[in-house]
């Protein structure tokens, strides 16, 4: 799908989507309730598809209504299919590997697109360890399982990514032994603490030891819960920068007191100098005149593209710390936002090690570019746009169904374009 971004001024109101990171996350928990959970205010895209696939793989019952999601769990998984299929969700994929453990029976854990690709390899020891039998594609999905998963000591390496570390955490509350996990170089630090509250929200509690030690007790069980998905931070990100670039944009259902790690692209903007008035779940940004700055995303890899839009509308260099979490993405993410913005008159050096500078400057149109299938590059892109000299064209726009299926219509309402 091919869409056309016009140069416009932006203007309006919008609602985030909910988040798909929290969503995910309760969908696995209340797929292990005994009973029957209700999510609300959860949205529709690839992401959260792939989980609410993977709990009816784990003998879930699964009924949509309206903006809610009603789940019947199971205190223990019961397999309702020997596949467990997570399409390009990397979250799901390392989430529901250690929950599919539980189960005595042989489970494959599969994907499709990019995923197939991204490394599975940090499962392999931790899962043995604790009992389970494994066997993975080179390091690389599908994954086959068979538990039960045991309680014990285990390391994990976190130096790639979180989400397994975070499968661990829901899975373990339920091995009938006690479990104590070390984690190494652990990155992504604010998903483990959206991890642990989502446990806390459905009565199961374990241990942070400074994000280094994690201990579990075992034995516990899920209570089912009304739980409500909070606003995603992370797709409002791109509207709020495009406030800040061309216009005044207002996103609404954002809670200021979220753990989520996006959250942090308010700090971004005030360090560039963004307009920005913050009340009652309202989040507003105007046009200002933006400066360089400096920021570290290696714990919210995700705000990438967007910070990368905003460098490139600020006068002077900006520098973004944390390059060497954007290798195992939809795409490679550190070349695709070189090679795009380039293509767009920006020049950005990531010669550096695990940083990458942005110099600022106008944005040349009149150009049709690939999102990579990255629903991420997508966005930024649509984003940067909006100030471009000509029409700027995105081919494959369709991959914003990832996170945001509705990012381009509500981007229209804003631009009347």
């Amino acid at each position: 799908m091919q869409k056309t971004i016009h140069p416009s001024p932006i203007s309006g109101t919008t609602t985030a989507p909910s988040s798909k990171s929290y969503a995910q996350r309760a969908i696995a928990v209340a797929a292990l309730a005994d009973g029957e959970s209700i999510l609300r205010n959860i949205g529709r895209c690839a992401d959260i598809d792939a989980a609410l696939s993977a709990a009816e793989a784990l003998g879930a019952t699964v009924t949509r209504t309206g903006g809610d999601i009603s789940i019947i769990g199971h205190t223990a998984p019961v397999q309702a299919s020997g596949v467990l299929s997570v399409g390009e969700s990397g979250l799901s994929a390392r989430l529901f590997t250690p929950i599919a453990a539980l189960l005595s029976e042989e489970m494959v854990i599969t994907g499709c697109g990019s995923l197939m690709s991204r490394p599975v390899s940090m499962m392999e020891e931790p899962l043995r360890r604790l009992g389970v039998r494994v066997t993975t594609s080179n390091g690389r999905l599908p994954v086959t399982v068979c538990g039960p998963l045991r309680g014990g000591q285990v390391e994990v390496d976190g130096s790639i990514s979180s989400q397994f570390l975070s499968g661990l955490l829901t899975a373990l509350p339920l091995a009938e032994g006690d479990s104590v996990i070390t984690a190494d170089n652990l990155v992504s630090r604010p998903y483990i603490d959206m991890t642990c509250d989502v446990l806390r929200s459905f009565g199961v509690h374990v241990d942070n030891d400074s994000y280094r030690t994690f201990t579990i007790k075992g034995g516990q069980r899920y209570k089912h819960q009304c739980y409500n998905i909070e606003g995603d931070w992370s797709g409002a990100s791109c509207l709020l920068v495009a406030g800040a670039l061309a216009g005044d944009v207002t996103v609404t259902n954002l809670c200021g007191r979220s753990l989520q790690a996006d959250k942090a692209i308010l700090e971004a903007l005030d360090y560039a100098g963004a307009d920005i008035s913050i009340e009652w779940g309202h989040v507003r940004v105007r046009r200002s005149r933006l400066d360089s700055f400096s920021f570290d995303a290696t714990h919210c890899p995700d705000l990438f593209p967007a910070l990368v839009a905003l460098a490139a509308g600020c006068r002077g260099e900006s520098i973004l710390l944390g390059t060497s979490r954007l290798t195992h993405k939809e795409s490679d993410r550190a070349g695709v936002l070189i090679d795009l913005y380039s293509a767009m008159g920006i020049e950005i050096n990531a010669e550096y090690d695990d940083a990458m500078i942005i110099r600022g400057g106008d944005i040349k149109g009149g150009v049709s570019l690939s999102s990579h299938g990255d629903h991420r590059m997508a966005m930024s892109v649509a984003v940067s746009a909006l100030r471009a000299d000509k029409p700027i064209t995105i081919e494959g726009a369709e991959a914003v169904s990832k996170s945001y299926a509705g990012f381009f219509d509500d981007l229209k309402r804003l631009t009347g374009k």
